[in-house]
């Protein structure tokens, strides 16, 4: 009494919320497969971006098709009960069968692919296909004529011909979350990988972790079935929790190399958009005047049009740089304990403020180098944001005695 009453407290509670159980990782993996279509259309021609979206619809299908209410719809429009246990099965056969050959060719790359590579995949592209064949065989010799649509696994774990049909895709969803979980940490142990991929095998390592723990827990309550024991709340309740979880992490661990390293970009086009706008308004002031702001510019082009303009306005004002007070400014940054990078910003930050105030038709006879200005701008940018340093650096710069001397 003690275990079994324990175990169902949290039973019950799960089972209060079964219907909606299997919606919500449906609307996880649909989320999913909405943020990677524009990728997938855009990079049509690349297969593995093909067989990921092929693989989140497949999910969506899963668990769209076993949920209960979706599952009493298809025998009733079909007409023929628990139809919908091997569409079902088939469905997550074909899921593990892709997952697997998934992650073998994403790990080996397109342009690696072996001879033992493909081999594999022909095999367990055969072997999954000719599971989901046995599946609808057995169902077709078996004799389960009254509807369940939560608890078909243990309801008829003694059935012959269902009997065997549910072990086959038990056993058959086991055998790949064990080769693909095996796959995957093997792979994360690789030296060399990205972050963000590493990240990714790992919610995938976790997935199929908790796919194996369904199938333990699926398995365990059809074993008690065959002994005459009652473990159904494994089936019912823990089985679907763990089915939940797992579906979420997949649908992470695949999304994040990809979204991921999409945010990434974007965050570093908008932080070098940002970066730049010390300098920017520094070339409004010389210039009288900014760009127009545009709404449906992407951040991209917004980046471009700002480093476009810096260098149009600051082409005419480099001409008119003091070289001899750059050499001074770089020695005067150099003294001041900036790494050598940093002091020649420091110095190019130092020469164009020269330039910018000093009086219109001011020129200098030193020969202006435009070319380092022109392609420094970031780093001249971010030089901008410290005026103490830069005040401090024109100060010594305008005493030359007074610094080190200049190195090349």
């Amino acid at each position: 009494m003690g275990f079994a009453d324990a175990a169902m407290g949290p039973a019950s509670f799960l089972g209060e919320f079964y219907p909606s159980f299997w919606w919500v990782p449906a609307v996880v993996l649909a989320a999913a497969l909405a943020i990677k279509v524009p990728t997938i259309i855009r990079l049509w021609s690349d297969p593995l971006l093909r067989a990921v979206g092929g693989l989140l619809l497949l999910a969506c299908a899963v668990f769209v098709f076993v949920a209960p209410s979706t599952i009493g719809w298809v025998n009733r429009v079909t007409g023929v009960p628990n139809i919908s246990a091997p569409w079902v099965y088939s469905l997550l056969t074909a899921f593990c069968g892709s997952c697997l050959v998934l992650i073998i060719a994403w790990r080996d790359g397109l342009s690696e692919r072996s001879a033992a590579t493909r081999r594999a995949t022909r095999r367990v592209i055969a072997a999954y296909g000719g599971v989901i064949v046995a599946l609808w065989v057995l169902f077709a010799l078996a004799d389960v004529p009254v509807e369940r649509t939560r608890d078909l696994d243990t309801y008829y774990a003694t059935t012959p011909f269902m009997r065997e049909e549910i072990l086959l895709y038990l056993l058959a969803h086991t055998t790949a979350a064990l080769i693909t979980s095996k796959l995957i940490w093997n792979w994360i142990r690789t030296d060399g990988l990205d972050a963000l991929l590493r990240w990714g095998l790992k919610f995938l390592g976790a997935g199929y972790a908790l796919n194996l723990g369904f199938d333990a827990a699926k398995l365990t309550a059809v074993g008690a079935r065959w002994t005459g024991n009652d473990l159904d709340w494994l089936s019912l309740h823990v089985a679907p929790a763990l089915a939940c979880l797992s579906a979420v992490s997949i649908a992470v661990g695949f999304i994040l190399p990809h979204a991921g390293q999409y945010l990434h970009e974007r965050w570093r086009i908008r932080l070098a958009h940002h970066r730049l706008r010390p300098l920017y308004l520094l070339m409004c002031q010389v210039h009288g005047g900014g760009l127009p702001f545009a709404w449906r510019a992407s951040p991209e082009l917004r980046l471009t049009r700002r480093e476009t303009f810096i260098r149009d306005v600051l082409l005419p004002l480099a001409r008119r740089t003091d070289e001899r007070l750059r050499a001074h400014a770089y020695a005067a940054a150099l003294d001041l304990g900036c790494p050598p990078e940093r002091a020649r910003a420091v110095a190019a930050a130092v020469v164009i403020l020269d330039a910018v105030e000093a009086p219109p038709g001011a020129g200098s006879d030193h020969g202006a180098d435009t070319t380092e200005l022109l392609r420094e701008i970031a780093a001249v940018s971010r030089t901008l944001r410290h005026p103490e340093l830069i005040r401090e650096v024109r100060a010594r710069a305008a005493a030359p005695g007074d610094t080190v001397a200049v190195t090349e």
